[in-house]
Parts: structure tokens; C-alpha cells; sequence
């Protein structure tokens, strides 16, 4: 079974290949457009050459030609060839091979071995030949400052691919530490998240718009944030819940016995009927804490597009037989009619709901309760309004919280959970719940933008 590379080692690989690569290409490229410049600059220059040597045999014939060959050359310069042929392509005079190896035709210019015996028969030269009356000019130079050029290229460009080849190597090396150390750091956050210490963030190189790990760690810590918000919420919850279900099991506990050893079915059935009061709040409780957290695990893709003004009013109506029969004045107010927007329904209604039992409940010695929808600066208000006692403004935040009863709601039967699933609610559409004073009586208010 083969092992498999690390991931730092991948990294550090693929940097080198790419690294050797793309300097390969470049060398490649290099070498190739010198090779082929300098072959350029070789034609320019015979093709001058030759040009000149004909416009002198135009005007002095033959004698002049050899005069100006003679005189081009320097003494022992065995870099440029120029000589005469006869029609047999036997050398007349000037510096080239006694016998010529390639055909007597008119050349423009091409590279060929232009003889056959000593040095002439290993070198390549550039030339280019033409007709002058009977005779042949040939105008040329070997290749070998050419080759020697490209040689000395060539190694340069060796030295310079292992030097790339090296920086390769450093680069890929200074990379893969790079990622690991930011990948050991994520990991390291992530296992102790697994071992329960939720406190931990993963450091930041240059916040704001970073690099990729840089995003990626603002969003892995947002997550254990609200990770570690949701698990101190589920503490409360279970330890409040728990507190909470103490009493009323207890309660429960001893009606059960009490009822167990009544005789008299009267009595029977008057202790039976408390210990549905009691079930009944605990199924009150119980199914609170499931509408919280349902609340909380809806996705915006449940919402539809509600008219504000219509569920308001729809609501209102359910509720104003109650208030008339508890002897109360529900008003509903809608100032504005907003476009519909999109809301859970559900959950909406029961939040509303929610406001409206408690202020029947608790404002009920005000004599009035307003159901109010208006526009505000921040998004729809959804308002509920009562002439009760109110809450104090140090005793809001209590109230808002999950299991939060005040003193002097201890004496009514509750668990302290409807203020918080509205508060859920709030947040699900973005926006916020919050207590208010209304002069007497308080103020419910609901906040979507």
C-alpha cells in the first residue's frame, strides 16, 4: 500500500514543477529567439555584402571584383568567406574550398556545408551565391561564432534553469510551511472545539479583506461564536428547565398521593382535576421550549410574502371576543399598509399571539389593549399596548430572558418562555423585540425591517 503525500508536500511539489516549468518555456524561448536573431543578423549581412560585390563587377568587372574581395578580408580572417567560381564551381580566387558541395544556382541565402574536404567539410556556413557574367560570386561566413554564442547560451541558461530549479525548492518549501502553519493553527481551534473549549478563535494575519485564510477564519469563528452562544443558552435552558419542572413535578408528586388516598370521589375528582393544572403546565413549558427551538432552526426559505396589515388584522379578530369577554376594550390600529413582505406566518402569529395573551393577562386592570402596526424609521412595528402596571426598565431585560419571571408574576402560572420565543421570532426575520413604557402600561414592540 502506497503512503500518500502530505498536503504540504503537494504544495511544496507543485510549486517546484510549476516553478521549473514555466522557466523551461522561458529558457526554451530565450535560446530560440537568439539562435534565430543571430541567423537574421547573418543574412542581413551577407545579402549587404554580396549586394556590394555585385555593384562593384558591375562597374569594373571582373579585375575589380578581386581587388575589392582581396581588400574586404583582413589577413588570416577565416570568418568571412568570399571567393569567385567558375562555371565548373572550381575556386577562381578569394577564401572558400577549392571545390564548392553545392549546386551552382542562384541562392538568395542558406546554410550548408560548403565543401567536402579539410575544415570545410565539418563546418556550416551561411551564404549566398550568384551569377556574375560566367563566373560564380559566393558571399559567406561560417556558423561557428553563432554556435559558440549559442553554447555560451546554453549554459547560462542551465545555470539558470537549477538556479530556478533552486529558488523552485525554496519557494515551494517557504509555501508549504506557510500553509501548514495556518492550517496547524485552524486545526488546533478545531480540536479543541472538540474537546469542549469553545473560547478559542483562529487567529488573523491582516483582518478586514484578507487573504483565503483569513476568511475563512472570520467565518469558522463567527460559527463557533454562535456555537458557543447556542451551547451557554442550552446550559440555561437546562438548568432553568430543570429548576422550573422542579416545583411543579413536585407538586404533581404529592397531589398524586393525596389523591391516591382520598375515599370520597368528590374529593377524588376535585384532586384529579389539580393534577391536570399541573400537567398542563408542564406541557405549557415543554412545548414552549419546542417552539424556541424551532424558531431558531428555521430557514428563510419557509418564509412567504405576507401583507403585514392582513395578519394584523386577521389576528386582531381572533382575539377581540376574548378581550370582550373579559370585559376588555382591543383595538387594532393598522396606520400603514406596507407592501407584503416575507415572514414566517407561523411563527409570526404565535409571537403576536404571545404579546396579546400577555397583556390580557397581565394589563387586564388597565380596561384596554392595542394591537398597532405602523411604519417606523428602522422597518415594520408590530405594537401591542396595554394600561396595565407595566414593567420597571431594570426588570425588562429579566423579562426577556428564557425562564426570566419577575416577582410579581411568581404567584401566575407560567414558565417565563413567551417573551423569549418572541424574541427568537425578532431575530429570524432580522429584526429585534424590545419593552417600552406607555404611560401607564406597557408597550410590546415587534421590529422587522
Amino acid at each position: 500500500m502506497t503512503r500518500r503525500l502530505t498536503i504540504s508536500a503537494r504544495i511544496a511539489l507543485l510549486s517546484i514543477i510549476l516553478a521549473l516549468t514555466s522557466n523551461l518555456v522561458l529558457v526554451g524561448f530565450i535560446w530560440k529567439q537568439t539562435s534565430a536573431d543571430a541567423v537574421a543578423a547573418l543574412h542581413r549581412e551577407i545579402v549587404e555584402q554580396a549586394d556590394a560585390l555585385r555593384a562593384v563587377w558591375r562597374t569594373g568587372a571582373l579585375p575589380a571584383l578581386a581587388d575589392a574581395i582581396t581588400h574586404a578580408r583582413e589577413p588570416g580572417d577565416v570568418t568571412l568567406v568570399l571567393a569567385i567560381f567558375d562555371s565548373r564551381g572550381h575556386r577562381v580566387a578569394g577564401y572558400a574550398p577549392d571545390h564548392l558541395a553545392v549546386p551552382l544556382a542562384d541562392t538568395p541565402f542558406r546554410i550548408a556545408v560548403l565543401g567536402r574536404s579539410g575544415v570545410w567539410g565539418s563546418r556550416e556556413a551561411g551564404y549566398t551565391l550568384h551569377p556574375i557574367g560566367g563566373d560564380w560570386l559566393l558571399v559567406g561566413r561560417p556558423l561557428d561564432l553563432i554556435e559558440a554564442q549559442q553554447i555560451a547560451i546554453e549554459r547560462a541558461l542551465a545555470l539558470a534553469v537549477v538556479l530556478s530549479l533552486m529558488l523552485g525548492v525554496g519557494t515551494g518549501l517557504v509555501l508549504a510551511h506557510y500553509v501548514t502553519g495556518r492550517l496547524n493553527s485552524i486545526v488546533a481551534v478545531m480540536d479543541a472545539a472538540g474537546e469542549g473549549d469553545l473560547s478559542r478563535r483562529v487567529s488573523l494575519v491582516r483582518a478586514g479583506e484578507g487573504d483565503a485564510f483569513d476568511r475563512l477564519a472570520v467565518r469558522l469563528n463567527a460559527m463557533l461564536g454562535k456555537i458557543e452562544q447556542l451551547m451557554a443558552e442550552l446550559r440555561v435552558v437546562t438548568d432553568s428547565l430543570a429548576h422550573d419542572l422542579r416545583s411543579p413535578l413536585a407538586r404533581l408528586r404529592t397531589k398524586t398521593e393525596q389523591a391516591v388516598l382520598i375515599a370520597d370521589p368528590a374529593q377524588r375528582e376535585a384532586a384529579l382535576g389539580g393534577l391536570l393544572v399541573e400537567t398542563d403546565l408542564i406541557m405549557r413549558m415543554l412545548t414552549m421550549v419546542i417552539e424556541i427551538s424551532r424558531s431558531e432552526s428555521v430557514t428563510r426559505d419557509r418564509f412567504t410574502q405576507v401583507a403585514p396589515a392582513d395578519l394584523v388584522e386577521e389576528i386582531g379578530e381572533l382575539y377581540a371576543p376574548v378581550a370582550e369577554d373579559a370585559g376588555l376594550r382591543f383595538l387594532i390600529e393598522v396606520e400603514d399598509r406596507p407592501a407584503p413582505l416575507p415572514i414566517h406566518r407561523e411563527l409570526m402569529s404565535q409571537a403576536l399571539s404571545n404579546l396579546i395573551d400577555n397583556a390580557l393577562k397581565h394589563g387586564a386592570s388597565g380596561g384596554q389593549v392595542t394591537l398597532r402596526l405602523m411604519r417606523g424609521l428602522e422597518g415594520i412595528v408590530f405594537q401591542v399596548e396595554d394600561r396595565g402596571p407595566g414593567i420597571a426598565a431594570a426588570d425588562r431585560a429579566q423579562a426577556l430572558k428564557r425562564f426570566g419571571r419577575l416577582d410579581t408574576a411568581r404567584t401566575t402560572p407560567g414558565a417565563g418562555l413567551g417573551m423569549a420565543l418572541i424574541e427568537a421570532v425578532a431575530r429570524l426575520h432580522g429584526g429585534r423585540f424590545e419593552l417600552g413604557d406607555n404611560q401607564p402600561g406597557l408597550v410590546a414592540r415587534l421590529v422587522i425591517p
